[in-house]
């Protein structure tokens, strides 16, 4: 593979186009382009802004105009090959008159996977691979999803040093800092699910929306779902308009997930309690943890996990820390600076093998 300096420097610009913030998670994946003249100069650019909205090659064409024929279409995943509420991109660069090509990652989607094959037999040159590794990490869930057939799941807890979720009279307001309940709301915006046990929402009664600084609800919020036999009343808040829920009456890890991914949906945060949890766990279907550990001690009280089984150090579940940051006060930081601890958590970030999703 061969790639100029400035279809390189073009990646960049488009995988940054990608990440604009606000573009809602899911189903599609985020992908940016950018087009270059002969020269190697750029003539348009542009990103997809979410389902049913101009794909990233169709955004950028319309900004090029006829600047667009003889160019390099640069982009971050390999143009589709499918109509569907838009067009295929593939056939959009043709007719616009694109000569080369170059994207970052393959679309294994079988609905819209070929681009590349449909764009050399239409005399395009085309190479794939240029950042591969940052445009995997930009759509790391979808690409999971796609590879396994199932949603991402990453499980968030608050726990403090001795392994507790909440102290013996029930109380648990307090285990996670303010800084650390903000960064659960970035957190809950990355995904397109939520998901708590009916026992939670019994107990609890969680809103489970992703919210501001304030503690208002953003515009767009995830699927809210419960899973669980038990019948719940209707006036629990995780049933309000303020958010889409899903009450899928069942136990089983692998029977949601298998519904979720049947609703082209593609990163569950799952939210449970030490029930749900262990069950995922037991199940193998924890591709991520994000913990929030409180400088504390309980001594007693709900554990963080139900029982997984695990009778032997030789059959801990392992999973390899991948980040820790200091959450102090309402910021982000990587040490603690003196503080007494009060308002501080650390969170850590545990992945599956270590590497990327």
């Amino acid at each position: 593979m061969s790639f100029t300096a400035a279809e390189q420097a073009a990646m960049s610009r488009a995988l940054a186009l990608a990440a604009t913030p606000g573009v809602p998670a899911g189903p599609n994946p985020r992908v940016g382009c950018v087009l270059l003249d002969p020269s190697g100069a750029e003539v348009g650019e542009g990103f997809h802004r979410g389902a049913g909205s101009p794909h990233a090659e169709v955004d950028a064409l319309a900004a090029a105009g006829d600047g667009a024929r003889g160019a390099t279409a640069v982009v971050t995943l390999e143009p589709c090959n499918h109509t569907g509420r838009t067009g295929p991109c593939a056939q959009a660069l043709l007719a616009a008159g694109v000569r080369r090509v170059v994207y970052a990652q393959a679309d294994t989607n079988p609905v819209a996977e070929g681009g590349a094959a449909t764009l050399r037999a239409g005399g395009v040159d085309v190479e794939g691979g240029l950042l591969l590794d940052e445009a995997r990490a930009l759509n790391r869930a979808w690409s999971f999803a796609l590879e396994h057939g199932r949603p991402f799941v990453t499980w968030k807890l608050a726990t403090t040093l001795d392994g507790r979720s909440a102290a013996a009279d029930g109380t648990s307001r307090w285990v996670s800092s303010r800084a650390a309940r903000l960064d659960t709301h970035r957190l809950r915006g990355e995904c397109d699910v939520m998901l708590v046990g009916s026992g939670t929402v019994a107990a609890d009664d969680p809103e489970l929306t992703v919210r501001d600084e304030v503690d208002e609800p953003l515009a767009q919020q995830p699927l809210r779902v419960v899973m669980g036999e038990r019948d719940l009343p209707a006036g629990r808040r995780i049933f309000n308009d303020r958010a889409e829920t899903l009450h899928l009456r069942t136990r089983d890890p692998r029977a949601v997930l298998f519904e979720l991914w049947a609703r082209d949906r593609q990163h569950v945060l799952l939210e449970g309690g030490p029930t749900v949890a262990a069950a995922f766990l037991a199940a193998g279907l924890v591709d991520e943890v994000v913990a929030y550990v409180a400088p504390m001690l309980l001594g007693a009280g709900r554990s963080a996990v139900g029982d997984l089984g695990i009778t032997t150090l030789a059959d801990a579940v392992h999973l390899p820390v991948v980040d820790v940051h200091v959450l102090q006060g309402t910021t982000l930081g990587t040490t603690l600076g003196g503080s007494d601890g009060e308002d501080t958590n650390v969170r850590l970030t545990l992945r599956r093998g270590g590497g990327r999703s």
